[in-house]
């Protein structure tokens, strides 16, 4: 599959501040930009409750910034091309979410996004900011082993710990309740994603890695990090009949279960084929006895024009579930 090298965009060192302001403009009754690329609640909550922030690299549109608004973040603060925020536009969201009740960092687990998480806390200690904390976030089972979890990478499947996490500061929970909310979110939520093509740098037209046109990749992360290994390429029912077995067995998912699915579009992968993966992944989860609760499919966490998708499995009680079809205002967050 031909990378697509052309961008529809001007100059490449304005990329983002221009992506930021289309965006915002488009949906101008939800957020709005402010300075150090932060985009906001257009309308923040009440006082006193707690904060939501993260700092997340552009290209995998629409994450981080559609979901900022009622019952999701407060504030996400764009980086440059699969890159994140630095400490000092991080300190400035920091404050921008701060309605009174502290502010959870939320930080899917990349090398840069951990680095300036930290950096983010040790700033906000010198400037006197002592109700702040940050969670770290991960799902993707390719990228360590099992009982190694703290090392995995943080993928699309994360969007459930969002939700979630964003209902639940709506309430009256304190800074410590969301960072243990958070965790259990992450702690029951397990992907694994597909790569069929790359695709090309919007800075400098040059692709992000090499790929046969008769391949696929297992686990490939959202950076084009590597996975489990190459192989030849499967149709739609085998390649889930690949993904599902050591999804189910990580948590491990038994018989009983209820989840909640993602299936995400890495940025080409039609709809078409969404659903025919679907069709697969709901047969063999009802086989194994794991009932679907809701069902989330389409294009929420790309890499720019890559070919593939996540598939994500999120547990729930009854309290996720509630916290799940809690009333939600992103850009992209209007079917839920």
């Amino acid at each position: 599959m031909a990378v697509r090298e052309h961008k529809l965009i001007n100059n490449p060192e304005n990329l983002i501040d221009e992506m930021l302001e289309g965006f915002c403009a488009a949906y101008a009754d939800i957020l709005l930009c402010g300075d150090n690329r932060l985009v906001m609640r257009a309308e923040p909550k009440v006082a006193g409750k707690v904060g939501l922030l993260m700092g997340s690299g552009s290209g995998h549109e629409p994450a981080m910034l559609g979901w900022v608004g009622e019952g999701l973040f407060d504030v996400v603060v764009a980086g440059e091309v699969f890159a994140a925020p630095g400490p000092e536009n991080m300190l400035a969201g920091v404050r921008a979410a701060d309605r009174g009740g502290g502010v959870l960092i939320c930080v899917s687990h990349h090398a840069g996004d951990l680095l300036n998480a930290e950096l983010t806390l040790e700033f906000c200690e010198i400037e006197g900011i002592d109700d702040v904390d940050m969670v770290l976030l991960y799902d993707d089972i390719s990228s360590a082993p099992k009982g190694r979890e703290a090392e995995r990478r943080g993928t699309a499947g994360l969007f459930s710990v969002w939700k979630m996490l964003g209902a639940f500061c709506e309430g009256d929970a304190d800074l410590a309740a969301a960072k243990a909310l958070a965790e259990k979110v992450r702690d029951n939520t397990r992907s694994l994603a597909v790569s069929l093509s790359s695709c090309a740098s919007p800075m400098t037209g040059e692709a992000m890695f090499e790929m046969g046109a008769d391949e696929m990749e297992i686990g490939m992360g959202l950076h084009g990090e590597l996975g489990m290994g190459r192989q030849k390429a499967l149709g739609a029912d085998a390649t889930i009949d690949l993904l599902l077995p050591p999804l189910l067995e990580d948590l491990p998912y038994r018989a009983g279960d209820e989840v909640i699915v993602l299936l995400n579009s890495s940025g080409s992968l039609t709809l078409m084929e969404l659903f025919i993966l679907y069709r697969r992944a709901a047969a063999r989860l009802s086989e194994a006895g794991v009932s679907v609760y809701r069902s989330w499919i389409g294009q929420y966490a790309t890499t720019l024009e890559t070919a593939g998708f996540a598939l994500a499995l999120c547990r729930v009680d009854e309290q996720l579930k509630a916290l799940w079809d809690a009333p939600a205002n992103g850009a992209y967050m209007k079917q839920l």
